[in-house]
């Protein structure tokens, strides 16, 4: 890694500009200010990150993730690609990736892969600039329900047939058969799956969670910590809970709220009762510890990990496709980062364990945009935000 624990904050900032986003996210205040800039040469980040009660390792994996270096083309024949993939294992994808460009010097792509910590935002603006398919990129790798469901967003192009599953995946890994697009116009390459993180210290007279039903019990009010920061998955644990229990249920998924917290600092100690987060960070904490994981008896919601290809570039997207979608890919995401792949021939590690899936019929038939919209409303008319 570039960046060390015992390095100054100072230092960081100078040096990887791009880390200050992530800093400020996280709780970093006057990072513009050169007089707290000078002051952070005193204090190393390892220090900093106890002071907030952030673990150390799963945030340097954040920092290391946002000044990964992607790969500029300024010719205007290449295929373009666009996403944002899991931190955890962004950089080594990244490197498998350019090592399959390297041996296929056929394939003239410009792209740009963000770490998922940077947010949809830049994203979305690109798909709502385009206003025809010439300027959409060619293909997308992203989770996110609005980005790729919402009408304004992928929705204007996709209502006139634009994408196609290009995969050759007739039939996704055993856990996951029900994900695979019936439209043929969607594909995914894993998924990110969410669990409860209980502190046991903190449960007092209370039974142990073990359901989303428990979660939304008045019990737990005030008590849990949930993903806000991370609009993929958060919105997928929203229309969830709407589809399963409606308005009532995200309701009181808005009272359960305690805090709005990053994985990183959700497996402190000194955290929520109950903290739901993408299962990798489960792994982050301490063998004997007050927190224990649990994964859901009904399943983990999921946030897939979306690929989107345009059909009118097949020949030139294929081999690309065939590569992201296959079997060396997935076992990086499954293995690496606790994100399961779809590809059958992976074995993955959350094998047996049950998934929470809203369903290709419910997409097709709903506008999801809007039911996000109106679950936000919900959510926080609950949490009194």
């Amino acid at each position: 890694m570039r960046i060390k624990k015992n390095m100054n904050l100072n230092e960081i900032i100078v040096k990887y500009p791009e880390t200050i986003e992530i800093l400020k996210n996280n709780g970093f205040k006057g990072l513009d200010n050169q007089v707290v800039l000078e002051k952070l040469k005193e204090i190393t980040l390892e220090e900093a990150l106890k002071l907030k009660k952030i673990n150390i390792d799963s945030f340097l994996i954040l920092l290391e993730e946002s000044i990964g270096e992607d790969k500029v083309l300024e010719d205007k024949n290449a295929i373009t690609l666009t996403g944002l993939l899991p931190c955890p294992v962004r950089t080594p994808l990244l490197e498998k990736f350019q090592n399959f460009l390297h041996k296929n010097k056929d394939i003239n792509i410009k792209y740009e892969l963000k770490a998922a910590s940077a947010g949809l935002s830049w994203l979305k603006d690109d798909v709502i600039n385009a206003n025809n398919l010439d300027n959409l990129s060619d293909m997308f790798i992203s989770a996110g329900f609005d980005l790729f469901f919402e009408k304004k967003l992928m929705g204007k192009f996709k209502e006139h047939g634009a994408f196609e599953d290009m995969t050759d995946i007739t039939e996704y890994n055993k856990d996951f058969i029900d994900l695979k697009d019936p439209k043929g116009e969607y594909s995914m390459i894993g998924v990110v799956p969410a669990i409860f993180l209980v502190n046991k210290e903190k449960l007092g007279n209370r039974d142990m969670p073990t359901s989303w039903e428990d979660i939304l019990s008045p019990e737990f009010e005030k008590s849990v910590s949930l993903p806000i920061a991370d609009f993929d998955l958060f919105n997928a644990i929203l229309v969830n809970i709407y589809k399963k229990y409606g308005d009532s249920g995200v309701e009181k998924l808005g009272k359960s709220l305690m805090s709005s917290m990053h994985p990183a600092e959700m497996v402190g100690s000194n955290g929520p009762t109950i903290t739901i987060m993408p299962y990798f960070f489960s792994k982050m904490i301490k063998e004997n510890g007050p927190m224990i994981a649990i994964w859901p008896k009904e399943g983990a919601i999921i946030s897939p990990i979306f690929m989107l290809t345009k059909k009118n570039k097949r020949d030139e997207l294929k081999k690309i496709v065939d590569f992201m979608s296959g079997e060396e890919i997935g076992n990086i995401i499954s293995h690496q980062g606790l994100f399961p792949s779809v590809n059958p021939k992976v074995k993955n590690l959350t094998e047996g364990k049950p998934i929470m899936w809203i369903g290709w019929d419910y997409i097709y038939s709903n506008d999801i945009g809007e039911i996000i919209r109106h679950c936000e409303e919900i959510f926080k008319k609950g949490a009194e935000l």
